[in-house]
């Protein structure tokens, strides 16, 4: 069940290189938190309750809702237009995603540990890697927020690697870094949303102090 849900989530990254509606993105991240959620509960089965808690609340919570619902209302809040506008076409996209998946699966393949659980490594890295792929290759700002979620669900998928050894530090510390991201974010769009309606990284450019 588990190679299921992580066989989807990199799925969800194949849907995402070629989505071109903000709102597509938001709700590929609700999917990803709901696998994750499964992810989470199919594989730690010996850690404590407060720690499986914690966890559960991460991702069914906060990645799954209120990351997602917090970037819909900063979308409506500033009136950013609902189009991504990548710098590159939806089949380019697709085939370089696609090639981030079978060099990470060639990668794998290559690395002699018996303890690696291959598919969460391939799937975690092929995350990191998208995520880090949409911010390149996206214009606008909240895309790049989106990718850096993205990639901390890769991190996410990366911690569950070991199972039942994760630390709680290690889930306190992801929800903060994403916390913080989502908060920035708003703070940001809050104080210039009136300035650039659409705010686009190449206007950043043009900024003066």
């Amino acid at each position: 069940m588990i190679d299921i849900l992580l066989i989807a989530l990199a799925m969800t990254l194949l849907y995402m290189s070629i989505a071109n509606r903000l709102y597509t993105y938001l709700r590929i991240l609700v999917l990803q938190g709901f696998i994750l959620f499964g992810a989470t509960y199919f594989t730690l089965t010996n850690v404590s309750t407060i720690n499986l808690l914690l966890i559960m609340l991460e991702t069914i919570v906060f990645k799954a809702i209120a990351v997602p619902w917090f970037i819909n209302y900063v979308i409506k809040r500033n009136r950013i237009t609902r189009v991504a506008e990548p710098y590159l076409s939806n089949f380019a996209s697709l085939i370089i995603v696609t090639s981030i998946i079978i060099v990470t699966i060639i990668l794998s393949s290559s690395i002699k540990d018996e303890n690696l659980d291959k598919t969460f490594f391939v799937v975690a890295l092929s995350t990191l890697f998208t995520g880090l792929y949409l911010i390149v290759t996206r214009k606008k700002i909240i895309t790049h927020v989106i990718g850096y979620i993205v990639i901390e669900n890769g991190v996410f998928v990366l911690s569950l690697a070991v199972g039942n050894e994760m630390p709680m530090l290690v889930n306190l510390g992801i929800m903060l870094d994403i916390f913080a991201s989502v908060l920035i974010l708003g703070v940001f769009f809050n104080k210039i949303g009136d300035v650039l309606n659409d705010p686009d990284v190449n206007l950043l450019r043009n900024l003066k102090d």
